[in-house]
């Protein structure tokens, strides 16, 4: 349920600026979604086409561009970026440090629909709405960014225990900052930075 970042063996392909750790998949019970937290380093990374899947990025830490179909947009941290599957995207590090992105990759299993797309979404854009009195969140990538089968969040949680609960349907989380613990399935796991 809980793994941290730090924990997890990096693989680079030969020619590419991205060392890529997977986090959750179907290997560790997470059968719809994959996690990967990413480090590109400087350069432009190999290009990579999403065949049948979608990709949500959030930029955890540095900034960089992202080349998608012949369009260029800037990366900045706590920015979501919605990539549509058909799409060839690189990303571009000017460096000199590691770009630290997080990424999810899920199946495609609605159609696009028509409106507007957005690719990146920047965090201070968004409205701030609340969960309960101790939480709030933002929307990054959702229906308004044209994504309709995945939502990525960033939540602010101060401190408190949220109610248990479950979900019908797969999550997975990313601790931006700070420390807690996740009570599941009887078992407590210590959250923190990276987690």
């Amino acid at each position: 349920f809980v793994v941290d970042e730090n924990e997890l063996e990096p693989v680079r392909d030969d020619g590419d600026t991205a060392s890529v750790c997977i986090a959750f998949d179907a290997a560790n019970g997470c059968e719809r979604l994959e996690q990967r937290v990413i480090r590109f380093g400087p350069g432009r990374s190999v290009e990579r086409t999403l065949a049948g899947q979608q990709e949500v990025l959030y930029i955890v830490e540095g900034r960089g561009q992202l080349h998608v179909d012949g369009s260029t947009h800037e990366l900045e941290p706590n920015m979501g970026v919605y990539l549509a599957p058909g799409e060839t995207y690189a990303v571009e590090n000017a460096g000199p440090q590691a770009l630290h992105v997080l990424s999810v990759l899920a199946p495609e299993d609605r159609a696009a629909a028509s409106g507007e797309r957005k690719v990146t979404v920047r965090f201070d854009d968004q409205p701030e709405l609340e969960a309960s009195v101790e939480r709030s969140f933002r929307y990054l990538v959702n229906e308004d960014a044209g994504c309709f089968d995945v939502t990525q969040f960033l939540g602010i949680v101060q401190p408190s225990k949220a109610p248990f609960h479950s979900h019908t349907y797969d999550e997975v989380g990313y601790i931006v900052a700070g420390q807690g613990i996740a009570h599941v399935g009887g078992t407590e796991f210590p959250l923190k930075t990276g987690s």
